[in-house]
């Protein structure tokens, strides 16, 4: 059974920042890609950025590039979210997803099949 825990979220002021981790178990982490969403309250759930197996590919949403940056772990089995330059509007609960799909079916949320439970970040003006 596939489990995905993230964990980091918080309050932090506009400006500042916060480190999102998503622990996974339950799959051989080291074959999936792994993808940040998020949804805030009315909206749909969006694609934040995505990480192929090996971390040598990524993909991010325009409104965070040069903020936000996804890694990974493979020994860890953990991805993680670095976010920076926080905004009011990042204001959702961030969730983290797994998939077996690879290239750019890894920017699209329906490739992604198992989900974490998601973590609320709320940036402050």
């Amino acid at each position: 059974q596939v489990q995905l825990v993230e964990s980091g979220g918080g309050l932090v002021q506009a400006g500042g920042s916060l480190r999102l981790s998503c622990a996974a178990s339950g799959l051989t982490f080291s074959t999936y890609a792994m993808g940040w969403f998020r949804q805030a309250p009315g909206k749909d759930r969006e694609l934040v950025a995505a990480i192929n197996w090996n971390g040598e590919n990524t993909h991010y949403a325009e409104y965070v590039k040069g903020r936000f940056t996804i890694s990974r772990d493979n020994v860890k089995n953990t991805v993680y979210l670095q976010m920076n330059s926080l905004r009011p509007e990042d204001t959702a609960v961030y969730y983290c997803a797994a998939t077996k799909y690879g290239g750019t079916w890894i920017q699209r949320r329906s490739s992604y099949d198992s989900w974490g439970q998601g973590t609320q970040v709320t940036v402050s003006p």
